[in-house]
């Protein structure tokens, strides 16, 4: 049983959290080892907090999991981890998660905890909702970035922010869009949501979501750009890298992947490819001014 509890607490997923490190990382910061020391703990912290709410969205979601193809061999809907355990489980992390945050900074146990109160609502009444059920788990994605940046006391751009929101709405609806394309009429079983869209409008949504995206992260490169001192521009350079794991992530999703985007971000090479290009441009722009 402990290692089917390990399989729901989902750790594969744990690779979301690391944009905790975006803020500190995009100023320079983690070269100091308070800063890293913090922002580490800060990620143990969302991870467990972020496990928590998978177990309970799992309690919750447990008939309709055991109709889906794929989700019917979770621990929890497959029986591996009884509900009584789950439970538990699931509530310790949940606990725990925001009083390490809180033991950092208390603004950053503030925002691990309304992460939890946001997931757990979506879970039990706002993912029946469309576009709210978009926006909320997004808005996750922004959480973690807003954690690591009050565990550091890192200053956020407003580019920065609405980089990181269109981004997580992009990825976002490119899962719901892989989600429709690969079950169809079917769908609709396993997420109420995905009845009101279409395809033709989730397309629309991946357009309006990746443009602008695209540009807000130029306005916050160019920002960057402004106050740095180097030679070279590093900061544009990273645009293109950047809009070109974008445009594969498309091509992906168009030729029926991305139903779990962290699966096509470790086996697509090209997107691999591009980010390794992108880590190494930024870190060039950060650490070389």
């Amino acid at each position: 049983m402990i290692l089917a509890c390990i399989k729901e607490a989902r750790p594969s997923q744990w690779t979301k959290n690391v944009l905790v490190f975006a803020a500190p990382a995009a100023l320079g910061v983690l070269d100091e080892w308070s800063s890293l020391g913090k922002t580490l703990i800060v990620f143990a912290a969302f991870c467990m907090v972020a496990s928590g709410t998978y177990y309970w969205n799992d309690i919750m979601d447990v008939e309709q999991d055991r109709q889906h193809p794929k989700k019917r061999n979770r621990p929890i809907a497959s029986g591996a981890v009884p509900l009584s355990v789950a439970r538990i489980v699931g509530s310790v992390l949940l606990i725990c998660g925001p009083v390490l945050g809180y033991m950092v900074r208390p603004a950053a146990g503030g925002i691990i905890a309304l992460y939890a109160g946001l997931t757990i609502g979506y879970s039990t009444w706002w993912k029946h909702v469309p576009l709210l059920d978009l926006s909320l788990v997004a808005s996750g994605f922004v959480l973690r970035a807003m954690v690591g940046a009050a565990a550091t006391q890192t200053p956020m751009s407003m580019w920065f922010v609405l980089c990181i929101t269109f981004g997580s709405f992009f990825i976002v609806t490119g899962k719901r869009f892989a989600e429709l394309l690969e079950l169809g009429d079917q769908a609709a079983v396993t997420r109420t949501s995905l009845k009101s869209y279409s395809l033709v409008y989730l397309r629309q949504l991946l357009g309006v979501s990746c443009t602008a995206t695209v540009v807000t992260y130029c306005m916050w490169a160019f920002e960057n750009a402004a106050i740095a001192h180097v030679s070279i521009p590093f900061h544009g350079l990273s645009v293109v890298p950047m809009v070109l794991a974008l445009l594969r992530y498309l091509l992906v999703l168009e030729n029926g992947g991305g139903g779990a985007p962290e699966e096509v971000f470790f086996n697509d090479r090209w997107i691999q490819a591009y980010g390794a290009v992108w880590v190494i441009v930024y870190g060039l722009a950060v650490y070389a001014s």
